[in-house]
């Protein structure tokens, strides 16, 4: 069950709307870096949490505040088309040219939306789901959604740089701090669990028999005129302490020249191909 305020989680100032900006606000909350993307994630992974249920409450008390974020950039979107034109003959008056383009706005704010904002992206794709990520493993979420709030933050970062309009900066500089506090959340679970040394690899809970340990800590160059590119990644302890990295410079291949044989009747291949 969900309980909603009539008042937005925060602020939501426009001192000069801007269609052309309300374009790209679209993809704080439709784009895969946005929080339609972010609640849904973390709302399905609370809803598979098993193990202590401080994690499924952190996960479910987190995704709802993505949905309070939704609305209020939804809300930032309306106010910015409220200086888009409703006719052709208004844009028209400006600039045919500009009428030509629609100014750089999604036309679908006035066609579709009544100047509303829409669960699509900057180009007016819909959000569809498909960069949710909800593994029923609790480390392997956890990183998938501190990568989330990264993209999120760099797509907040750039909208912050893209916009002189006070009220926006101030709206996107308090999105851009929830982005670190949520970056800081998911890693910090990795931390309460032991750290990455306890967590790697994930899942940490697959048999040693079942991995073929030999091929589990090498790098390999498969470049055929570039040297290997050293780091901490091709010597030193692995980090999960449990073997050295290593570099493997020449690849050899373990397995055979594919070959898949005749190909079988009435499979819709070529008689030659039966033969």
């Amino acid at each position: 069950m969900f309980h909603h305020s009539s008042k937005l989680q925060y602020e939501v100032r426009v001192e000069k709307p801007d269609p052309v900006f309300a374009k790209y606000l679209q993809q704080a909350i439709g784009g895969i870096e946005g929080e339609i993307r972010v609640a849904m994630q973390y709302f399905f992974q609370a809803m598979g949490a098993r193990g202590d249920a401080k994690y499924r409450d952190m996960l479910m008390m987190t995704a709802t505040e993505e949905l309070s974020h939704i609305e209020f950039l939804g809300h930032a979107v309306a106010l910015n088309l409220e200086g888009a034109p409703v006719t052709a003959q208004e844009e028209a008056a400006k600039d045919p040219v500009v009428h030509a383009i629609m100014g750089g706005a999604n036309p679908r704010h006035i066609l579709s939306s009544g100047l509303s904002a829409m669960p699509v992206n900057a180009n007016g794709v819909p959000f569809d789901m498909s960069h949710v990520y909800a593994t029923g493993n609790l480390a392997a979420d956890m990183m998938a959604n501190a990568v989330a709030e990264s993209g999120g933050r760099v797509l907040a970062s750039r909208l912050y740089n893209m916009t002189d309009d006070t009220g926006m900066k101030d709206m996107l500089s308090f999105l851009i701090a929830r982005d670190t506090m949520h970056q800081q959340q998911w890693l910090a679970v990795i931390e309460e669990l032991g750290g990455w040394n306890a967590q790697l690899p994930i899942p940490n809970s697959t048999p040693t028999e079942h991995e073929a340990t030999e091929h589990s800590y090498y790098f390999l160059n498969t470049s055929l005129d570039e040297p290997t590119p050293e780091g901490r990644w091709t010597s030193g302890p692995s980090l999960d302490g449990r073997s050295e990295f290593k570099i493997v410079d020449k690849v050899q291949p373990l397995g055979q020249k594919p070959d898949l044989g005749k190909a079988k009747p009435k499979s819709g291949a070529q008689s030659e191909q039966e033969k």
